[in-house]
């Protein structure tokens, strides 16, 4: 079994250039394997990929220029790939991995890789020696092909004591996505559909704050509006926004003893199982409402049932009085709920003290409703059933 060597050193030792190698070697393959167990590789700082926009002078046509701005970002050895300065993406690279003209509107993915470079020779005797004394830490920039950003989690993980990778076997980190169009850059994105740059992040089971406060935020800036998290041995669990002073506002909280507080109010999905109901009286026309907490989205989906009941109001109903003078007779021609919930609901009206004998005259009706939905427990049903009376 071979273990991590630490080179050590005694008074008068002539000390040869391995053991110097091994000095660095052992403090890069130590922060390595820190990076790459305690965090999880991909961009740490920067690394966009910014447009401005060109025009041909020859042809007139419009394009974009594709250029990587600096940043760092470890990858899955973890080795720290350091991009210093801007570079710009070069459209003869683009074409030697895709072609001249590929003529697709779908965007390429663009990777960043770290690659151990040689610089020019240094010695420290002087002269032309042709021996090394340096090692750039540079990297590389690599066009995929369509599709190429969906093979990047399926690299093999480094051995358990490897130190960083040299980049001969390139870990490509996926830095966004470009456009091309008549042999030019179009565009450039971070994401394309649902798959986005990744970004680096931590792995651990705890998280302890020594302050006594462990926030949480969705942004690198406390800035006014955002999101933020807290966790206090005093005030228990909080959720808030950042206000113009810094101070977070809170919306949310649950105490040290599970008390909880809420500034706004409670929406939850409905339970399996559980029946929610609404009434009142309607008139011709109008569309019946849900109960509190469901959507027509759950009702289309067959996650909610409806069950619905509509019975004509002859009185008592604000609509429902008589069309003129004299004595009239209601009397109930159509009551229904159409499939969109809308009531459909006639009356149609007698006059029996008409001069010239029996008057007739139909009007819009009113109906109490009752709306009754069913949560499914189990395979979502495909309809609602309606009660009309």
């Amino acid at each position: 079994m071979s273990t991590p060597q630490r080179p050590v050193f005694f008074e008068g030792q002539y000390v040869a250039a391995t053991d110097l190698d091994a000095t660095v070697s052992h403090a890069r393959d130590r922060a390595a394997r820190h990076d790459r167990y305690l965090h999880e590789w991909g961009i740490a700082e920067g690394l966009a990929l910014t447009t401005e926009d060109a025009t041909d002078p020859t042809t007139g046509a419009r394009f974009v220029t594709v250029t990587l701005q600096p940043g760092v970002a470890i990858d899955g050895t973890g080795r720290e790939v350091v991009v210093p300065e801007p570079v710009p993406l070069g459209e003869d690279q683009f074409r030697e991995t895709n072609g001249a003209d590929p003529g697709t509107k779908l965007l390429y993915p663009v990777f960043l890789a770290g690659l151990d470079r040689d610089p020019a020779a240094v010695s420290l005797i002087g002269g032309d020696t042709g021996l090394k004394t340096r090692a750039d830490e540079s990297f590389q920039i690599i066009f995929g092909r369509l599709g190429d950003e969906r093979l990047v989690t399926e690299r093999p993980p480094a051995e358990i004591d490897a130190g960083p990778g040299d980049g001969t076997q390139p870990w490509h980190i996926l830095l966004g996505f470009v456009g091309w169009e008549n042999g030019r850059f179009r565009t450039a994105s971070p994401r394309s559909g649902t798959v986005s740059r990744r970004t680096a992040g931590v792995r651990a089971d705890v998280v302890a704050a020594p302050g006594g406060t462990l926030t949480l935020r969705s942004q690198l800036a406390a800035g006014e509006g955002g999101a933020a998290v807290t966790l206090t041995g005093e005030n228990g669990l909080s959720f808030g926004l950042y206000k113009a002073d810094g101070a977070v506002e809170e919306l949310l909280g649950v105490s040290a003893r599970g008390d909880l507080r809420v500034r706004g109010t409670i929406a939850g999905g409905p339970a399996a199982g559980s029946v929610a109901a609404v009434s009142g009286i309607a008139t011709d026309g109008m569309v019946l409402p849900l109960p509190a907490g469901l959507s027509t989205e759950q009702v289309e989906s067959g996650q909610v049932a409806l069950h619905l009941s509509a019975t004509p109001q002859l009185t008592g109903a604000p609509s429902v009085t008589p069309p003129a003078a004299g004595t009239w007779l209601p009397a109930p021609i159509e009551c229904r709920v159409g499939p969109d919930r809308r009531l459909h609901c006639r009356v149609r009206w007698l006059r029996i003290d008409a001069p010239d004998g029996m008057a007739a005259l139909e009007t819009p009706g009113a109906a109490a409703f009752l709306v009754l939905a069913t949560v499914s427990s189990a395979t979502p049903s495909t309809g609602s059933t309606e009660n009309q009376t």
